[in-house]
């Protein structure tokens, strides 16, 4: 994923790029507002999947930018500050941000915040294809408003997490879902101490779905759904 990083210290974003990249993300750097606006342009590089925004910018106001953005795009926006008063984060969030995270900040809540806010606006993009709520893999299908789950017509009985799990998966059959946003998605908490956690649950699903080879693991990073044929 690119994500656009706008905030004026070379130092604090130097850090924070080397920490977002080992997370696989494609950093870009603006130093100012007017930098950041002029990356948001329409180009041939793919788009951006979310915008840290500072707010304490030399050249016009974090509100400001984040106002502007919001005209143009609905990219998801996270602001990141030192202003702590719950008057400051209201004005943010009205303006349009997405989520609004307080400096000093612990790097898994920021990885975190980032991938739900990544997920919510995916999610919206993607409901449209499947209006009756349902997705067919070759013989699995996923109902998702009935939480119900089938191989070739006989229906399999999941946990809640565990469908929770094959759900994100099969939304994006293909792409690489790292285990720290399977994490933040599924379990709603941080990375440490839950890996185990994840590592059972994907194997109950391959047992219970009879399809070892349906969710492959991507060593050093995560899982991905392979799509069976019919």
């Amino acid at each position: 994923m690119r994500l656009l990083l706008v905030e004026d210290d070379d130092h604090v974003a130097a850090a924070l790029s080397a920490v977002l990249a080992r997370h696989g993300f494609q950093v870009v750097h603006a130093r100012n507002g007017e930098e950041a606006l002029r990356s948001l342009l329409p180009a041939d590089n793919e788009p951006f999947g979310v915008v840290l925004l500072d707010l304490g910018l030399p050249d016009q106001d974090g509100y400001e930018v984040c106002g502007k953005i919001r005209k143009r795009s609905s990219i998801p926006v996270i602001m990141v500050t030192a202003r702590a008063d719950v008057r400051s984060r209201i004005h943010g969030l009205n303006l349009g941000a997405d989520d609004y995270v307080v400096k000093p900040y612990d790097t898994g809540e920021l990885l975190a915040r980032i991938h739900a806010v990544a997920r919510r606006k995916t999610a919206g993009e993607e409901s449209a294809p499947a209006p009756a709520g349902g997705l067919v893999l070759g013989p699995v299908r996923i109902e998702l408003p009935t939480r119900r789950v089938s191989v070739d017509g006989e229906e399999v009985q999941l946990t809640r997490k565990e469908f929770d799990l094959l759900a994100l998966l099969a939304q994006r059959p293909g792409v690489v879902f790292r285990r720290e946003q399977i994490i933040s998605e599924v379990w709603r908490t941080s990375w440490e101490g839950t890996g185990r956690t994840l590592e059972v649950h994907v194997a109950s699903l391959r047992s219970k779905l009879r399809l070892p080879a349906l969710i492959e693991t991507v060593r050093g990073v995560g899982y991905r759904l392979v799509s069976p044929s019919a």
